[in-house]
């Protein structure tokens, strides 16, 4: 039986692997959160500060970002190969599997590929695999591995990790937060992040349009499994009625996981061009009880196991019928 990977081993590996490189390309995986674009911006700006040529790439079609996270500094994401791109690391932030970055020629194998995520489902595609299950969030490893590269946490990397600690922690709500996740905050937050901006920039910028869609959103709630399971689905259709673009939904799941009695929340929207699938599932469970990222992983997503999603081209009904069979399953009769 294989013991469990030495989480120092790894990051200490994983430290010298940056500091021993020059060329990286960073990635996250698509439909970024907080979490993604935090590490993506927090490790980039610790590369350069270090010496380092670090590139950020993002597809185009993950632009624009949920209205949320547009204050983050991210203008000089590339969107197509640099030319070197041969000579170029690539650095996987926050995703469980490869398949997360549908972009052939950065999973075709041509590049080493180190792997820093904390799902526990992550496949350990990677040459150098820093996957730490026990962390809130992939900032937090960002942090570590910055303290451990010798880094001066500056207020630009410190607030860019801060928003993928406060939202991946559900700002500090969720179980995954613990001792550590608050030690990491606090020396942030004396690094010079701005608490109260970065709250109001997260959480309460929000446009008319948005708030038009969520309450049509949770008007349309459906209840399946005795009340167990909600879902609401968010059409083309609910788009241009309310002027909201799909990128806002970000968030609206935590209204139906909060619904007494509920185990299981389930939000399906209608992608248009945005994606290569015509609907996007997110799924939350309440209280732990069902394992949401095992439902996504049969479609090919992935998550934790209170947070998950998957892209699919299933018909609403057929989604229904899916979600209903795999949440009964995982709950006892």
């Amino acid at each position: 039986m294989n013991s469990l990977p030495d989480i120092a081993t790894d990051l200490e590996r994983a430290a010298a692997e940056l500091q021993g490189r020059e060329r990286f390309l960073l990635t996250a995986h698509e439909g970024p959160d907080g979490d993604a674009l935090g590490s993506l911006l927090g490790l980039h700006k610790v590369l350069a500060q270090l010496g380092k040529d670090s590139v950020m790439f993002m597809a185009a079609k993950e632009f624009p970002l949920p209205i949320e996270y547009r204050f983050l500094p991210l203008e000089e994401v590339f969107h197509e190969p640099p030319a070197d791109m041969a000579d170029r690391t690539v650095v996987f932030l926050d995703c469980g599997n490869i398949d997360r970055v549908p972009v052939e020629w950065l999973t075709d194998g041509g590049n080493d590929i180190i792997n820093i995520d904390h799902h526990h489902d992550n496949t350990r595609f990677g040459d150098v695999n820093l996957v730490e299950v026990g962390a809130s969030c992939t900032a937090e490893i960002v942090y570590d591995l910055a303290l451990l590269l010798g880094a001066k946490i500056t207020p630009e990397i410190a607030s860019a990790l801060y928003v993928g600690l406060i939202t991946d922690t559900g700002k500090f709500m969720y179980e995954n937060t613990n001792a550590h996740t608050h030690r990491v905050a606090a020396d942030l937050i004396d690094a010079g992040v701005n608490v109260d901006d970065t709250y109001r920039r997260l959480y309460e910028h929000v446009p008319i349009e948005k708030l038009r869609l969520v309450s049509r959103a949770l008007d349309g709630i459906s209840s399946y499994c005795d009340g167990k399971l909600v879902v609401s689905y968010i059409t083309t259709a609910d788009y241009e009625a309310t002027g909201a673009a799909e990128e806002m939904t970000e968030g609206l799941i935590d209204n139906l996981r909060s619904i007494e009695g509920v185990k299981v929340a389930a939000v399906i929207r209608d992608l248009g061009d945005r994606g290569r699938s015509a609907r996007k599932v997110s799924l939350r469970s309440s209280a732990g009880d069902v394992d949401v990222s095992a439902i996504a992983r049969v479609n090919g997503g992935g998550g934790h196991k209170r947070a998950a999603g998957f892209s699919t081209d299933l018909e609403f009904e057929q989604l229904v019928e899916f979600l209903a069979g795999e949440v009964s399953a995982q709950l006892p009769a």
